[in-house]
């Protein structure tokens, strides 16, 4: 598993590659996620195009990092899903609490739509 970090004013952009799953990319994948979290860049796209498949581990990871950008007062939002991923994030229902862009320009957009506590 490979990711890659762009940014996009003060939103930064994830690429991964690969299969996240216990053993084989949640490991870089929670790593990459917590050095860009920890450098407090909490407004996240993850760019999942070329992720073909995510096992309960990466499930986990996508939650636990959902969770801590909210935490962080950011927000982690979803991009170019796979159907396989979509398909298992809809039967999971992380659909109705996570959200989903097709396009870069929406997803980083969005972050303007971010109301303040």
């Amino acid at each position: 598993m490979k990711t890659t970090e762009r940014q996009a004013g003060d939103i930064t952009i994830l690429d991964v590659q690969g299969r996240i799953m216990f053993g084989d990319g949640e490991d870089g994948f929670r790593d990459a996620v917590t050095k860009t979290i920890e450098s407090g860049r909490v407004k996240l796209v993850i760019n999942m195009a070329e992720v073909p498949f995510v096992d309960s581990a990466g499930l986990s990871q996508l939650i636990r990092t959902y969770v801590t950008t909210g935490k962080r007062g950011g927000q982690m939002k979803l991009l170019n899903l796979t159907k396989r991923v979509r398909e298992l994030l809809t039967i999971t229902k992380l659909l109705t609490v996570l959200e989903e862009f097709e396009s870069e320009e929406e997803a980083v957009a969005s972050f303007g739509e971010m109301s303040l506590p």
